[in-house]
């Protein structure tokens, strides 16, 4: 499963960039005009760091020959500069968004919508280290030694026990359905905490101490089961996905790069 260290240390440097922008602010009176060096320099920034976003990774994914680190390292990357780049597009912008500029500020809102629904959908997924698929049947194969784990840990446990991890290992799954499973994770994650709450107040402290034991093999359980049972449906959306969110990233750079032209020929070169 993966972490969320991207999108903290995003939030860290857009907290450490707002604090800035702050004491700009309070320095000059006023908000800074996009076109003056400061607004111009943050655009700048933001500009690379959007094509950074939307090619760095994708040339990397072409690559996989080439060890230039690992796959989760560069979509890490990938995802941070996706919202610290669009984030300094927004302050550049001196909040006035008239046209070609407005329509830049828009496209990169909803890059960065799609972005988050892309990034949650990549996660259900199963990879391996690498960001390589990880196929139906290595993930039975997992779910087969997790099994054996847990029985082997259960040898000697009540029926109590053995009754509970049951119902704790094989949740239900919202309608059932692979859509669901893959959109509801969240909820459904949430509900197994609360049935994992609710089931272990009704066992006695014995085989309370048991579960708790098994906590970590029982939720791995869980991703697994999930995993085999969505795994064609996660690839069809995150297939899906790919044919929106790229062309929309195509136009935003191409009206972005215009946009660039078109500031550079008028507040320099004009002058």
């Amino acid at each position: 499963m993966r972490s969320n260290r991207e999108l903290w240390l995003a939030l860290f440097a857009i907290a450490v960039i707002t604090l800035l922008y702050g004491f700009m602010v309070v320095g000059l009176g006023g908000i800074p005009a996009a076109r003056e060096f400061f607004g111009h320099s943050i655009g700048i920034l933001g500009f690379l760091l959007m094509l950074m976003t939307e090619t760095l990774y994708s040339l990397r994914k072409r690559t996989r020959r080439a060890q230039w680190g690992r796959m989760s390292a560069w979509l890490d990357f990938h995802i941070f500069t996706g919202l610290v780049g669009p984030y300094l597009v927004l302050l550049h912008s001196s909040w006035k968004f008239n046209g070609l500029a407005g329509i830049v500020m828009l496209l990169t809102v909803v890059i960065v919508a799609s972005g988050f629904i892309g990034r949650y959908i990549y996660t259900a997924v199963p990879r391996t280290a690498d960001g390589a698929e990880v196929e139906a049947g290595l993930l039975r194969q997992q779910i087969a030694q997790l099994d054996n784990q847990l029985q082997d840990l259960l040898v000697d446990s009540p029926e109590s026990t053995r009754s509970v991890l049951q119902r704790l290992t094989h949740p239900r799954e919202g309608d059932g359905s692979s859509v669901s499973m893959v959109l509801g994770r969240a909820w459904s994650d949430i509900r197994f905490r609360r049935e994992w709450k609710r089931l272990r107040s009704q066992v006695d402290a014995e085989t309370r101490d048991r579960l708790d034991d098994l906590s970590r093999l029982i939720q791995r359980r869980r991703v697994l089961d999930r995993q085999v049972s969505s795994l064609a449906t996660a690839r069809r959306m995150l297939a899906l996905w790919h044919a929106v969110h790229i062309p929309i990233g195509m136009v935003l750079f191409t009206a972005a790069f215009i946009h660039s032209i078109a500031a550079v020929y008028y507040a320099t070169l004009l002058r």
